[in-house]
């Protein structure tokens, strides 16, 4: 078992997990599934893979605590971490309301593991969860979104293309654009804060081939990839160490 690739290991217990969305790729049956967690009111028409890049979030963090990554110090997430896989509109909008009964964490105890890892938060704030109104659906969806997070590795593609954190330098947008586009035969949308790359987002059909996203990039020619600014607990005050901020 110690051999088994991780994201094997993922697929073969991830499947008493629940959370945000998922499903077998290679297979039209999670796709499904997926559609029907997610789609109680009007039918989405396409999913949206977020990605964030933790220092750039957390440098707009104003306090820390427990439950937040950005305030692990030096093991704070230095890789695009998971923010989620959205069901998106055409017109821009997405499906903002959820009936059902509430999200029961127990059913994805044996992935919480490698969620804390690839899918932290990155806040200190609580977010509504909601589940499907079928018991065992709900799953699926974080097993489709892992399984799109390490078949589609942007951290590993633009390491690879010289794009590494860094607080003194700029990278053009349009390079980093290029190199997740040579990997995957897709345009990212690529977000920015304050100049700093923030979010990259792949956008998918329902059955998880890739298609435009509605929105475009915002960010500047030019962009940083932040080293992190580590927030650390004390008394809810925000206090940095290590490398600077953005």
């Amino acid at each position: 078992m110690a051999s088994m690739p991780i994201l094997l290991l993922i697929l073969l217990i991830g499947s008493s997990y629940s959370v945000e969305v998922t499903g077998d790729i290679a297979g039209g049956g999670g796709a499904v599934q997926l559609v029907s967690t997610v789609a109680e009111q009007k039918v989405f028409d396409y999913f949206a893979l977020a990605l964030q890049w933790p220092p750039t979030y957390c440098s707009k963090s104003t306090k820390c605590c427990s439950q937040s990554a950005c305030c692990r110090g030096e093991n704070s997430p230095s890789v695009f971490t998971i923010h989620g896989l959205w069901p998106d509109y055409n017109d821009g909008s997405w499906p903002s309301c959820c009936s059902g009964p509430a999200f029961d964490e127990v059913e994805i105890s044996t992935l919480l593991g490698a969620l804390e890892q690839y899918w932290p938060t990155l806040s200190c704030e609580k977010h509504g969860t909601c589940a499907s109104s079928v018991t065992g659906e709900e799953y699926n969806y974080f097993l489709t979104t892992i399984n799109l997070y390490f078949t589609y590795n942007v951290t590993e593609v633009l390491f690879e293309a010289g794009y590494i954190p860094s607080n003194s330098e700029k990278y053009p947008a349009g390079g980093i654009s290029s190199a997740i586009e040579n990997a995957f035969h897709t345009t990212p949308q690529l977000i920015c804060l304050k100049g700093a790359l923030e979010e990259v987002r792949l956008c998918f059909n329902k059955d998880f081939t890739f298609r435009e996203c509605v929105a475009k990039s915002d960010c500047p020619d030019y962009v940083s990839l932040p080293e992190f600014a580590s927030l650390e607990l004390n008394g809810g005050d925000r206090l940095f160490s290590g490398h600077g901020s953005v």
